[in-house]
This record gives structure tokens, C-alpha cells and sequence, in this order.
């Protein structure tokens, strides 16, 4: 029998470089520190690399002059702070927000007059735009707003966001994720990105349009083959539709109104599973927390959960998987928890 071990994504390593940076800023290091952060350097090149470009970032924007900006960016991070878990503590809650912190300072220097809005690892929150529209944003989201006279720019950059759009027809409202462009008709819809060609979007009210980036180009500014099959094309998706793009491959499902709102079960607070086996459910849940999943065996991973789950009770959980299922949950050091077939 082999173990499936879920390796640590880059999104805990962004965290864990987000808290050493934050804490090596603020002079905080004693000498066993600056060995241990050696020694986690040591560990994945991963690692390394990720701090590395997080210190480079971080003293570009203290070379910045503009009092204001800084200001800004303090503020930010305090409020950032300040809404996170209840059961982290300031400078972890600071440290998370400190990487979309950074991504967004670059995107604001090179697009003046955007917003940026972000969540923390387990944190939702709700935003009302300039125009009216609603935006709701789930775990570990950033989203990057633009409004002009013109047109209105949404730039999801990570996460997944719920949008209830107010229409208006001489000002059309984008959605651009990754390789993927959803443009509003008149609507209420979910857009979720995994990767920049890997995006899901929901239509739960009304109509989009979702659309091949026009614009897609590769590092060296040309169109690669891979993104030219994903140009040009485009769906039309009414409500009880959800479209995966996944490059150039395009998935349309049609979705029961129960399915949609399990779907969308998020925005209050809840995790919806019907019969999903089981390691899908915990990649689920895992986003929701920084606490690593570890599954053992493919026995249990194929087994199949149902049920209603709160967001911020993940040790609840956990105790249900227990009593529900022929699996031990067993908790070590480091926040790791290790789950196997009884």
C-alpha cells in the first residue's frame, strides 16, 4: 500500500517567507532564529528562492518616496491584520497579507488608479465597488480593480470571487482571469482560479460571456502555441452553467439550483460535500487553513463524504470525518495532521 503525502504548496512556502521576511524587517531575529531560518532555507530550494524575491520586493518599496504610498501601505496591512483568524496572532496575520501586499504594490506601480482587495488563508470578505456591483471575495483571494468612464476592469489574480454585477451597457464589466476573460451581460457568477489556464466560471443569475484573453503573450512577448489555441474562442453561459477552462479544453456542465448553491455554500460560511471522495474534500478544506493535510493510503482516499461543514471550524471537522468514517485523525507537531484508514 503506498501513502499519498500532500507536499507543501507554494502558497505555505509565499507564507512562511511572508513571516520570516516580516519578522527579519522588524529586527525581531535573535541568534537561534537566524539558525533556524538558515536551516528552513536549507530545506527546499523553494524556499530560498521565495524569500529571496519577497526581500528584493519589499526593499523596492521602501525606496519608494511618495509618504502617502507608504502610509497607504501601513494601513493596509494593519486592517489586513486585524481581520484574520481569531486564533492567529498580529504578526502571523500581518505576514500572511504581506505577500499580496507585495504582488499588489508592483501591479499598483504599473497601473495607476487600481484598488486592490485581498483575503488572508481562511478569510472572506464582502466589497462593494464604486458602481454599485458587489464583489465577495473567499479564502486567500486578491483581486485588482480598475473603473474608468469607459469600462470596469476586474483582475482576479488568485483565489475565487463571486461577482453581482450592476449592468450597464455603455460601460461593460470584465472579469479577467488568467488566459480567461468573463465579460458581464446582466449578472450574478463565481469565477475561480487555480492556475492562469485552469479557471472554473458559474453563472448563477442572468448571462456572461467568457472569452480567450486576447492579449495572452508569453514571457519573452510572444503569443506561445499553447495560449494561441486559447484565443479566439468564445461561450455563452446562461445561469445553472459552469464552464472549466483548462488551456485550450473547455468543459460546460449544466447544474441543478442545489448544485449551485452547495457551490456557492462559501459566501455563508459552509463547505458543501456530496459523495466526493475523500481527498478531493480535504484539498477543499485545506484551502481554508494553514494546517497541512497529510492522507495516507488510497483506502481512504477513495472514500466518499457528504455533508454540511463550517469554514472556520476545521477541528470540528476533522472530529466528524472520525466519527463518520472508518479513518484515524492523528495530530503532530507543526500544525500536520495525518489522516489513514482505521
Amino acid at each position: 500500500m503506498s501513502d499519498i503525502v500532500r507536499l507543501k504548496t507554494q502558497t505555505q512556502i509565499d507564507n512562511e517567507a511572508a513571516v520570516w521576511t516580516w519578522r527579519l524587517d522588524r529586527g525581531e531575529l535573535a541568534p537561534a532564529d537566524r539558525e533556524r531560518l538558515e536551516a528552513w532555507l536549507r530545506t527546499d530550494d523553494r524556499h530560498r528562492r521565495t524569500f529571496e524575491e519577497l526581500r528584493g520586493t519589499w526593499s523596492l518599496l521602501d525606496r519608494l518616496a511618495e509618504r502617502p504610498w507608504d502610509e497607504k501601505l501601513a494601513g493596509f496591512t494593519r486592517q489586513q491584520a486585524h481581520r484574520g483568524l481569531r486564533h492567529r496572532t498580529y504578526w502571523q496575520a500581518a505576514a500572511a497579507v504581506l505577500v499580496v501586499t507585495l504582488g499588489a504594490a508592483l501591479w499598483l506601480m504599473r497601473r495607476p488608479g487600481m484598488q486592490v482587495v485581498s483575503t488572508a488563508v481562511g478569510q472572506q470578505r464582502h466589497v462593494t465597488l464604486a458602481d454599485g456591483s458587489q464583489v465577495t471575495l473567499n479564502t486567500n483571494t486578491l483581486i485588482a480593480v480598475q473603473l474608468t468612464a469607459q469600462r470596469r476592469d476586474i483582475y482576479l489574480r488568485r483565489g475565487e470571487a463571486h461577482f453581482d454585477v450592476v449592468h450597464n451597457a455603455s460601460r461593460p464589466f470584465f472579469v479577467h482571469a488568467g488566459d480567461t476573460v468573463i465579460r458581464d451581460v446582466g449578472t450574478q457568477f463565481e469565477v475561480r482560479m487555480r492556475t492562469d489556464r485552469d479557471i472554473d466560471v458559474l453563472v448563477n443569475e442572468g448571462l456572461v460571456e467568457v472569452m480567450g484573453a486576447p492579449d495572452t503573450v508569453g514571457p519573452s512577448g510572444r503569443m506561445t502555441q499553447a495560449q494561441a489555441g486559447n484565443i479566439g474562442w468564445a461561450r455563452a453561459l446562461s445561469a445553472g452553467e459552469q464552464l472549466h477552462v483548462a488551456g485550450p479544453d473547455l468543459q460546460l456542465t449544466s447544474m441543478s439550483p442545489k448544485q449551485v448553491a452547495d457551490d456557492l455554500a462559501w459566501r455563508d460560511g459552509a463547505l458543501v460535500f456530496e459523495g466526493e471522495p475523500l481527498s478531493e474534500a480535504l484539498a477543499d478544506v485545506e484551502r481554508y487553513t494553514r494546517t497541512r493535510i497529510v492522507l495516507t493510503g488510497p483506502t481512504a482516499a477513495s472514500l466518499r463524504i457528504s455533508g454540511r461543514f463550517r469554514i472556520d471550524d476545521v477541528p470540528g471537522f476533522f472530529q466528524a470525518l472520525q466519527a463518520a468514517l472508518p479513518v484515524r485523525v492523528s495530530y503532530a507537531q507543526h500544525g500536520v495532521v495525518y489522516i489513514a484508514a482505521r
